[in-house]
């Protein structure tokens, strides 16, 4: 083997080790955006789905012709350590059509002295029910700024697919509980240290 034959073949090696470093760089970026877009899809780990107004009409339009049945819904708030608020749900449990809308609320108080911006992660409960879960407006699209001590009641509006039923592993599900966690945003220059 001629030291030209050789170079061509070290420099070739050299050129896919760099694209295959490269290739897994971005691979590596790309994995939050493609894991986010795979559990919203999917409801994998109780993620819910966002729905439109259209949507929430066709789910109503099936649940009025009778084709569904009630079902409860617990609501659970909690916050991250960091974050001084008081939060719950104003009404703990709810029983409601599948498929038709229903609005709850929840509170939050700010009981620290200083502005604070949250922002709300959720999850519903049990898992294989987050892809039947719509949300159509909900506090935890957007970041919350309260100030000191300043309260603040908050909606979400839902509903619950009716092709819940026709899933053979949430069929039989009686309750869903919506788990709500707000955590410090990261963006907020008040949230930030000096």
């Amino acid at each position: 083997m001629t030291t030209a034959t050789l170079e061509q073949k070290n420099v070739r090696v050299g050129i896919y080790a760099f694209m295959g470093a490269l290739a897994m760089l971005g691979m590596g970026y790309a994995a939050v955006p493609l894991y986010d877009l795979f559990c919203r899809v999917t409801g994998f780990g109780g993620t819910t789905q966002k729905a439109t107004e259209t949507e929430a009409e066709i789910a109503a339009r099936l649940a009025q012709s009778g084709a569904t049945r009630p079902i409860s819904i617990r609501f659970d708030a909690s916050t991250a350590r960091d974050v001084p608020w008081s939060f719950r749900p104003e009404q703990v449990t709810d029983r409601v059509q599948i498929g038709q809308r229903d609005l709850a609320f929840y509170t939050a108080r700010n009981d620290s002295d200083v502005p604070i911006t949250g922002t709300a992660t959720f999850n519903v409960e049990p898992e294989q029910t987050g892809r039947y879960f719509n949300k159509i407006q909900c506090f935890c699209f957007t970041e919350q700024t309260l100030q000191p001590g300043e309260s603040i009641r908050m909606p979400v509006l839902y509903y619950v697919d009716p092709a819940i039923l026709d899933d053979d592993n949430t069929k039989d599900v009686e309750q869903i509980t919506l788990s709500y966690t707000f955590h410090k945003s990261a963006n907020a220059p008040e949230n930030q240290a000096p």
